[in-house]
């Protein structure tokens, strides 16, 4: 029997940063849906299924096993069988993801198998809609925010340290209109679910955060006799 944990929250909030970190001290998956969605691409792409023919992704992502394990701490991406870390983070597979990944029976697939993996193994998954459609039994759901100028202003020093140039006040705006489009979307809009732990990093530390968050998965745990 599985336990998971579903962090959602706005973009630049930094679920996936503390979802790896929790992940990494209990040791527990951290579900990288994004390594997922690679994995499918490169499968349809060794079938030779052209991006813009819906009715063959339709028939063949449904043959694709998808799995994530870790060995020696490392993320290993096995598809049917066959570990195939090594060739999912090339441009062709990242193009054929980013025109699969809108597919609906492409998104069912891969939301189908981490509930399977989350039936099976202790699971932490972060994105929009993890709580609400993808993990809705979640054991623990974290709703992991912060102001929209604190998120423009962590980007900003991001993209700084990597020498490029930017401006804050675009930064933010471009975060308003995401958050606009992500809240407001006709498939899984993004909100809190209603048994979900608010937790605004606003004034927050990354350490502080982590405490919060790992002490309400430690309380939950607790309780069901799981420490």
């Amino acid at each position: 029997m599985g336990y998971s944990v579903a962090i959602d929250g706005p973009a630049g909030a930094g679920k996936s940063t503390i979802a790896k970190q929790i992940a990494r001290k209990l040791d527990f998956i951290y579900v990288d849906t994004g390594a997922m969605y690679r994995a499918m691409a490169y499968y349809l792409l060794q079938n030779h299924v052209d991006a813009s023919d819906t009715a063959a992704i339709d028939v063949k992502c449904r043959e694709a096993d998808i799995r994530i394990r870790y060995e020696n701490k490392e993320q290993q991406v096995w598809l049917n069988g066959e570990n195939v870390n090594g060739m999912i983070r090339t441009e062709e597979v990242g193009n054929m993801a980013s025109a699969s990944s809108v597919n609906p029976n492409v998104r069912a697939k891969l939301v189908e198998l981490q509930r399977k993996m989350a039936e099976t193994d202790n699971v932490i998954m972060d994105g929009r809609d993890i709580g609400t459609t993808v993990l809705p039994n979640a054991d623990v759901k974290i709703y992991l925010t912060a102001g929209s100028h604190v998120r423009a202003r962590r980007r900003y020093e991001e993209l700084k340290e990597k020498g490029t140039i930017c401006d804050l006040e675009t930064i933010e705006r471009d975060i308003i209109e995401r958050d606009e489009r992500d809240m407001n979307r006709e498939i899984s809009p993004l909100r809190q679910a209603e048994d979900a732990v608010l937790v605004d990093s606003s004034d927050m530390t990354v350490e502080e955060v982590l405490g919060t968050i790992e002490e309400v998965i430690r309380e939950d745990r607790g309780r069901k006799g799981l420490l």
